[in-house]
């Protein structure tokens, strides 16, 4: 028998019986009563939920749904026994509305018919119905809850929080009171590491389905943040909003160090233009401009018309050529930073046309571009656009933004994270690096001077490609001496004069500086390894290196034709590089 001072478990036994039963010997568990029932109800809930799991599942020709809940133009099935014995809502719901009858017999519900405010996915909507029929919360899918940008750890980005407020609207409107317990706790983690505009979603759910304790600390949050008051007004419910300004004034008057003199009349005048902009009267706004000493800049008006106007507003406004597309707001967001969080793709090559900075950052170092891949899922940065069908917004904000990036060879953004260009600092480095070393290699005497007026010799960074051939040399080596701080400043420094050295090669060597950007973006990776590959392949690698070398010294015999003619023309240098030339 067992020895009752040993400690038992309720799935597993310390000791057995052993029955004979001719060459079958049984082992039999013996356990007190109590133990035998909890084991046997954990089994029995276990083996419930697993076969339950099952019939969401199952869903070829073992179909047993008897209705189909439409979400985001999916067809879920369901089983309304199920969904109405563990929701009151739904029992409701089946009791009194029997649905629209598709042409397999079961009634049909739409998602958006069921929500009175909010949202809920289709994804969400799934592991909502995988806890009622199996009481296991799934893990979040990551293509829904996470974002694209590659260095963010995904604890408070916007797609993270979105994917929570879903299931916490589900839990909330589809009354089942212990998940909406869970993903409150879940959403408080959210609003003290959360940029202050991702705290207005949970703000939101947590005002809608009377979360006074969540609702709360939103508000607190946000009454301690820069977050403009026209933000306010168009995205927060009124009362709230009332409230967040009353704790805004008391907080001022508490210190009076930091109570702001208000023009009334000023504030008159802007509210004035904003509102001709909701109007998409574009003609009143210019005539607002003439009858009063406001600008545009003043008044914010690119800003206000890139996050709330249509994108055909915004253009008649950057035509009206007022506007600084460059303009920071208090919060030191630039009209591009605002076209990024609204991911609008006309709006965004329109500023970028007009001669929007794409590399300018924001106050916590974020690029348009980092800021449009925060607010990114990758489900939709990969969805597959069918013939027909709107283009994917997503993505081309994202891809937009990051050609201009490359495009702009002085970007000093080190924040930008897509998988093709990511660690961009080090990469726009190693480029830059290895494009002087190659101009050094081809013609050593020009480079040297280009270098020196730049003064990139003064700085110290990676010797890029042809150095670390021999070398260990790395880009990312760490000096345990020198600080993240430290190292970012030298790597900005660096990378600051090997950008004058390109310039100025591009400037007074164009024909040079023309095949060495072809050779960086051709043959850089097959040429500068001339020694690998079949014997075959390094002769072909080695022909083209001499054909190479030729195209180089054609160029730079152009370029110093025109540096002659330009010498010759001029009775005194103009410059140091004038000047130098003529000892070349």
């Amino acid at each position: 028998m067992a020895n009752s001072s040993e400690p038992s478990s309720s799935i597993s036994f310390t000791s057995s019986s052993h029955i004979s039963n001719g060459s079958i010997t049984y082992n039999i568990p013996t356990c007190s009563g109590s133990e035998t029932g909890s084991s046997l109800e954990i089994i029995s809930l276990s083996k419930l939920s697993c076969n339950l799991e099952k019939l969401l599942v199952d869903t070829g020709c073992d179909d047993y749904s008897d209705a189909n809940i439409e979400v985001e133009g999916v067809l879920v099935g369901v089983h309304r026994c199920i969904l109405a014995a563990r929701s009151k809502f739904f029992h409701e719901l089946f009791k009194k509305e029997k649905g629209s009858l598709e042409k397999d017999g079961k009634p049909k519900y739409c998602m958006s018919d069921l929500l009175p405010y909010g949202k809920v996915g289709h994804e969400a909507f799934l592991i909502f119905l995988s806890y009622l029929y199996t009481g296991k919360l799934k893990s979040s899918p990551n293509d829904v809850s996470t974002c694209v940008d590659n260095v963010c750890i995904h604890d408070s980005c916007r797609p993270a929080i979105n994917f929570s407020v879903e299931l916490m609207y589900a839990s909330s409107i589809f009354q089942v009171p212990e998940l909406v317990s869970l993903f409150q706790r879940r959403l408080f983690n959210f609003v003290d590491k959360a940029l202050v505009e991702d705290v207005i979603p949970i703000l939101l759910v947590a005002f809608h389905c009377q979360s006074s304790q969540l609702l709360t600390q939103c508000v607190n949050r946000v009454a301690r943040s820069d977050l403009d008051s026209i933000c306010l007004e168009k995205e927060v419910p009124y009362e709230v909003a009332e409230n967040i300004k009353l704790l805004r004034h008391k907080s001022q008057a508490d210190d009076e160090n930091e109570t702001v003199a208000v023009d009334p009349l000023r504030e008159k005048r802007i509210r004035r233009i904003h509102k001709a902009l909701d109007s998409d009267d574009v003609e009143l706004v210019s005539l607002l401009l003439t009858e009063s000493d406001i600008t545009l800049d003043e008044a914010n008006a690119l800003h206000y018309a890139v996050a709330y106007c249509d994108p055909k507003v915004v253009s008649e406004v950057l035509g009206l050529g007022q506007a600084n597309v460059n303009l920071q707001n208090a919060r030191g967001y630039t009209v591009l930073h605002i076209a990024a969080m609204r991911k609008e793709p006309s709006i965004i090559v329109s500023l970028l046309t007009k001669g929007a900075s794409a590399s300018d950052m924001t106050s916590d170092g974020q690029t348009a571009v980092s800021i449009c891949r925060r607010l990114t899922r990758p489900k939709d940065y990969h969805a597959k656009t069918q013939q027909g069908q709107e283009a994917n917004k997503d993505r081309i904000c994202i891809d937009v933004l990051e050609r201009e990036m490359r495009r702009n060879p002085m970007v000093r953004d080190a924040s930008i994270s897509s998988p093709t260009i990511a660690d961009d600092l080090h990469m726009k480095l190693l480029y830059l690096e290895n494009r002087v070393a190659f101009a050094r290699l081809f013609f050593p005497t020009e480079a040297k001077l280009v270098m020196d007026i730049a003064h990139a010799e003064k700085t110290s960074g990676y010797a890029g490609l042809l150095a670390s051939r021999g070398s260990s040399g790395n880009l990312r080596e760490v000096d345990l001496n020198e600080t993240p701080i430290m190292q970012n400043k030298r790597l900005h420094s660096r990378m600051e004069a090997l950008s004058r050295t390109v310039e100025l090669g591009r400037h007074y060597f164009p024909h040079c500086s023309q095949v060495l950007d072809k050779f960086m973006e051709d043959d850089l990776p097959d040429l500068f390894y001339l020694e690998t590959g079949t014997l075959e392949e390094q002769n072909f690698k080695r022909t083209r290196f001499m054909e190479l070398k030729e195209d180089v010294q054609k160029a730079f015999t152009k370029d110093k034709a025109v540096l002659h003619r330009n010498m010759s023309s001029s009775s005194s240098p103009r410059d140091g590089v004038s000047h130098k030339v003529r000892k070349l």
